[in-house]
């Protein structure tokens, strides 16, 4: 067997191919101290996804059946496969933006012995419509700057939910956790959605500390479309009162105004924003509402519908859509 690798990088991956090459070849530019694997996972791509894996030799694939993929089982499983001191995760869309990316994600681990996990930056991609941009770019504002590493843990004055909520945030999308935590610890636990959520609330309640790590940063956005991001948002929603969020039902009315203060509040920032030309911003300004709309009002159906209730949540979930779909 070769030396033990540092780091492994796992990638989940079902019907990849629109971004897993650019994946796979940033992951060999990292300028990384020590040496690291990658593993993708796969769960039954019927798209050119192993193709693109088979042209990277370096590369181990691991197939599983679609019906056996959870969130969280699946990343359980890769950190049992793991063979690193620490196992990093990306989703099959998640893109690093530069070659120091593992590095930074690493740092944290080395720099403080009492983080267990780390979660990295996200930055939306070019063609993201501005609510998702903009939501993307303040949740991760949020969690601290760029310019260095910000420490998570329980503390006594965190006795509000919202503050503990805040404090437990996280995202596998671009994350790394100690190998030995998960596999011998806490690992993720096996919930339908909303995984990494429940994953930050674990280690927090647990006494351990997460880290934010600003500079260790991915491209990454999901290419919805407006139908799509509705289901989207009932997943999250849903996924998050499934796994003992407190999150109150709203009416249609509410529903209306969070729809409208949001599109003025994301219209003045398209108009404020160099990112778009003229052209872009008349476009998003007349388009960008109906997204803000389509949120508030699949808020509003998710925070009423019986979490219980398996059938209508299928019906409202975007994760079983694309599943009926690509078995048709």
């Amino acid at each position: 067997m070769p030396e033990q690798p540092r780091a492994s990088v796992a990638i989940l991956t079902y019907n990849g191919e629109d971004y897993l090459e650019h994946i796979l070849k940033q992951l060999r530019l990292q300028e990384f101290e020590g040496e690291f694997e990658t593993i993708v996972i796969d769960s039954g791509s019927t798209d050119s996804t192993l193709e693109i894996v088979s042209r990277f030799p370096e590369v181990r694939l691991i197939t599983i059946p679609n019906e056996e993929f959870g969130h969280g089982r699946t990343r359980n499983l890769a950190a049992r496969e793991a063979r690193g001191e620490f196992i990093a995760y990306l989703t099959h869309d998640a893109v690093p933006s530069d070659e120091h990316w593992l590095a930074e994600l690493i740092d944290p681990f080395d720099r403080f012995p009492d983080v267990v996990a780390v979660l990295g930056k996200q930055i939306a991609r070019p063609r993201a419509f501005p609510l998702q941009k903009y939501e993307i770019h303040g949740t991760f504002r949020n969690l601290g700057p760029d310019f260095g590493t910000t420490i998570f843990y329980d503390a006594p004055f965190a006795a509000t939910q919202g503050i503990r909520d805040a404090m437990a945030f996280y995202s596998d999308v671009n994350s790394a956790a100690r190998r030995a935590f998960l596999v011998d610890v806490l690992p993720y636990r096996n919930v339908r959605y909303a995984e990494d959520q429940l994953f930050g609330r674990d280690i927090i309640d647990s006494g351990y500390a997460k880290a934010y790590a600003g500079r260790a940063s991915v491209q990454h956005s999901n290419d919805l479309t407006l139908s799509e991001y509705g289901h989207r948002i009932f997943d999250e929603t849903v996924g998050l009162r499934q796994i003992g969020h407190a999150i109150p039902p709203i009416s249609k009315w509410a529903a209306l105004k969070h729809s409208l203060r949001g599109s003025l509040g994301d219209s003045a920032r398209i108009v404020l924003d160099r990112g778009y030309s003229w052209k872009r911003k008349l476009y998003w300004l007349a388009i960008n509402p109906f997204f803000q709309f389509r949120k508030w009002f699949s808020y509003q159906a998710s925070t009423h519908v019986d979490i219980a209730d398996t059938g209508a949540i299928r019906a409202g979930s975007l994760e079983h859509k694309r599943k009926t779909r690509d078995e048709s």
